[in-house]
């Protein structure tokens, strides 16, 4: 599939003895309730579940909130992953059950760690008129995934390089390190390259890599990809080659990590290792958040502002399939 003539386009080649790359397509996902806000899903997929230990992307907007209705997640739990909320534009505020309270802005990130389980909220601002941006999940791998709930905000610093606007928020890239936590190597980074701008990525070869396109549109090893698709990239390249469109500067995300190497259960708001343990963590979640403490609490203290938190679906009554 070709371009159009003029369209705005960004190449990312890999190197000569890089594996072929893969074109990852989005569907749409309704989030929240009646007013649900439509995000548009490229991880997990049917033909690919992890690109390193990142396990799920979620790309939204630009949104007008008036008509929308923003973001609207009531109290929910995680267990066995990191969330990363980065935003383009607009504003969210968090809060969870182990205290913390921050609202996260465009340049910034929040990164929750659920671990052995915690609870959180997102609701976008009243200040908030177009609400764009990402949300993102991270598997913590066996020997970290029960560790302590924590959260973390930080504003990494935009470098220039070359003329490209970079912004690493997780792990190392282009010469910038972010300090935030991380259980296994990532990477993580926003780059906005000038109009006509072609920029050579050195990225570790032992890294899978995926390109998902923000504005404009991509080409990675002769596959073209469009604004929220993602461009897989399996280990053994050495670099990734951004090409920006002629006339408009273009953004993308890259997400990389060393392949995972284990399987998981993801199940709404869950990863886990088996049918069973998500079955227990839904209990678990369905007893604290209408009061019942009954020994060992796994989700905290659920916020006193909290009016709602929001049920948990049914158990399917098939098979979970293991992923990774």
């Amino acid at each position: 599939m070709s371009n159009p003539e003029n369209s705005p386009q960004v190449e990312v080649c890999a190197s000569e003895s890089a594996p072929a790359a893969e074109l990852l397509t989005a569907r749409d996902v309704p989030l929240g309730g009646v007013r649900a806000m439509s995000v548009r899903r490229t991880l997990p997929q049917r033909s690919r579940s992890l690109i390193g230990a990142w396990c799920f992307a979620d790309h939204y907007g630009p949104d007008d909130v008036s008509v929308t209705g923003g973001m609207n997640v009531a109290g929910h739990p995680h267990t066995g992953l990191q969330t990363v909320s980065w935003l383009f534009s607009g504003e969210i505020e968090h809060r969870d059950s182990i205290g913390s309270h921050a609202f996260v802005r465009p340049g910034q990130m929040n990164l929750m760690t659920a671990g052995h389980g915690i609870a959180h909220s997102e609701y976008s601002t009243a200040s908030t008129t177009t609400l764009h941006g990402v949300q993102l999940w991270v598997a913590l791998p066996e020997r970290s995934r029960d560790t302590a709930p924590a959260f973390e905000h930080y504003e990494p610093p935009a470098v220039d390089v070359d003329g490209a606007r970079v912004v690493v928020f997780l792990g190392s890239l282009l010469g910038s390190t972010s300090p935030v936590t991380m259980f296994t190597p990532l990477v993580g980074a926003e780059i906005t390259l000038r109009p006509g701008q072609t920029l050579d990525v050195p990225v570790d070869p032992a890294y899978e890599h995926g390109v998902l396109v923000d504005t404009g549109s991509a080409t990675v090893g002769g596959i073209d990809a469009k604004r929220s698709e993602l461009v897989y990239q399996p280990t053994g390249g050495s670099t990734l080659r951004l090409r920006g469109s002629d006339d408009e500067a273009t953004r993308v995300l890259v997400l990389g990590g060393e392949p995972f190497g284990e399987q998981i259960l993801m199940w709404w708001n869950f990863v886990g290792r088996g049918q069973e343990e998500v079955a227990a963590y839904r209990e678990e979640w369905e007893r604290e958040r209408r009061g019942g403490q009954g020994g060992t609490v796994r989700y905290g203290a659920l916020p006193t502002e909290w009016e709602e938190t929001i049920p948990a679906p049914p158990m399917p009554t098939v098979r979970l399939k293991l992923r990774g």
